[in-house]
């Protein structure tokens, strides 16, 4: 069975991400044969998504980990620095 990493990034890419897990773990009792395709079993049971979840700035990350489906990823899932880019991609890349 194939394996898929679920790369999100930016603001626009973690709340897109957010909605896909929300389809993902609606559909995950459908076929349970599959879940290990976005999925990685704990040592406690519980399914883990595979993702990294990256941004600029800890706002983005703060709103996906209280989010409904935020508390199934694990802490080091997230990364992110304390600089803000604006919503603008050239001061992000360019400037911090």
């Amino acid at each position: 069975m194939r394996e898929i990493l679920h790369i999100q990034g930016g603001q626009c890419g973690n709340q897109i991400g957010s909605n896909f897990w929300e389809v993902v773990c609606d559909e995950q009792d459908l076929q349970l044969e599959r879940v290990t395709v976005y999925y990685n079993k704990a040592s406690n049971g519980r399914s883990v998504p595979r993702a990294v979840l990256m941004d600029l700035e800890p706002g983005t990350m703060d709103a996906v980990r209280s989010g409904p489906y935020g508390q199934m990823f694990r802490p080091n899932n997230f990364v992110f620095g304390q600089s803000r880019a604006g919503n603008n991609w050239a001061k992000g890349h360019y400037i911090e």
